[in-house]
């Protein structure tokens, strides 16, 4: 007989005048009620043979990361074959995509501003919402491209760390009741929707034929980083919408989301800041231990969330009340104060309006609602914004008055 349980761990117990394999679902509830010998036969055999026993092993906490995608997510990277198309043909596929799509489907470091290269809307269908006080907007994505300071107009020096919003487009609404159809109690507030944004358009040729099933309904082209936003009905936003960095305002107070730094597997001096073991008198071979992990008497273990050796960072974090001090509105760069923002430089982080409202000073009704159109703009848009107190090295810093 063989079971099929799994996952498959095979474990054989002996017994003195047989075989037996012990079955945990089956043989042990009548172990415990003193019905085992029906079982057996002469020979002590379950069955009058072998049984094979798979053994089932349960995890006693789900793991906190996740280096692969979900299995339900679409395939995204195809694949890289030689298809042996002649130059002529490579030429010709690249000059349909570029008819298509434009320019940034193929390198957006090149000379890239950050703008959407065209949007594929003529006109907006649905009407535009009006802001109410818990009214929620969508978000942004940036791109991580370094640090730089700046000084304020007092001459005291901070950092700020730089994310450019790469080419944002809206690709899809989903409304609050499919929201909760879908995802159930995952939302707190049943009145908000979802709102798929996608940034940098990509070379359609790199990516597999259900990835870019995701972007026919929109019209768009693929694009390299998908995220979904919380949204209010009044905030949403008709697929193809762009996405700028003017979407925020100066001295606002945002949240931003990431990935922080990959470092692998570390030891508790790297991961945790322990002091370690001296360096000498006696010390062998236990420089950058932990040292004692465990107790006595009933202790005499370790503990959860005991501090140990492991993988450290590629994490999700999340900064909270993070002031916005310049944007840049050629490059669509947002400028925040401090260098705590997570993950390397390039890498992709989400922005998004804060939802701390007893720090927050600005008032939400002067942001733009539900996002910023530039071409509905009367006049015309400065290249930089600049909170009140930062200075701007256009400006004089030194005036001299003329004498009487």
């Amino acid at each position: 007989m063989t079971s099929t349980l799994l996952p498959s761990v095979r474990r054989t117990f002996q017994t003195g005048r047989g075989q037996l394999l012990q079955n945990a679902g089956v043989v042990g509830p009548l172990w415990k009620l003193g019905n085992l010998q029906f079982l057996l036969n002469g020979s002590n055999t379950a069955f009058g043979g072998s049984v094979t026993f798979i053994q089932t092993r349960e995890m006693s906490k789900v793991k906190h990361r996740h280096t692969h995608p979900r299995h339900i997510w679409a395939k995204k990277r195809r694949e890289r074959n030689d298809q042996e198309l002649t130059d002529d043909n490579q030429s010709f596929l690249k000059k349909i995509i570029y008819d298509t799509y434009g320019p940034t489907t193929f390198d957006w470091r090149a000379e890239n501003t950050g703008m959407p290269f065209v949007s594929p809307l003529k006109q907006i269908i649905h009407e535009r919402g009006v802001w109410e006080p818990r009214s929620i907007r969508t978000g942004v994505i940036a791109r991580k491209i370094g640090i730089h300071p700046m000084w304020d107009k007092e001459g005291k020096r901070m950092l700020t760390t730089l994310l450019q919003v790469t080419d944002n487009h809206v690709l899809k609404y989903i409304p609050p009741e499919v929201v909760q159809r879908n995802y159930g109690k995952r939302f707190t507030r049943q009145d908000v929707g979802l709102l798929l944004v996608g940034a940098e358009s990509a070379d359609p040729q790199r990516f597999t034929k259900e990835y870019l099933n995701l972007f026919e309904e929109s019209g768009l082209p693929p694009k390299t980083k998908i995220s979904r936003f919380m949204v209010t009905p009044n905030a949403k936003l008709q697929p193809g919408t762009p996405l700028f960095a003017t979407h925020f305002k100066v001295g606002q107070l945002v949240e931003i989301f990431g990935h922080t730094i990959d470092h692998g597997f570390q030891g508790v001096m790297k991961r945790w800041g322990f002091k370690g073991m001296p360096a000498s008198h006696g010390v062998t071979k236990s420089h950058r231990r932990g040292g004692n992990t465990g107790g006595g008497g009933e202790k005499a273990r370790i503990w959860p969330g005991t501090k140990l050796p492991g993988h450290m960072g590629n994490r999700w974090r999340k900064l909270k009340g993070q002031e916005i001090v310049r944007i840049n509105t050629k490059y669509n760069v947002l400028y925040i104060r401090g260098p705590a923002v997570m993950g390397e430089v390039g890498s992709f982080v989400t922005v998004c309006d804060t939802f701390m409202s007893s720090v927050e000073t600005m008032d939400k009704s002067t942001i733009p609602f539900p996002t910023h159109y530039p071409e509905e703009s009367e006049e015309t848009i400065p290249e930089e914004y600049y909170v009140p107190n930062l200075f701007n090295f256009g400006e004089p810093s030194i005036v001299f008055e003329e004498k009487r």
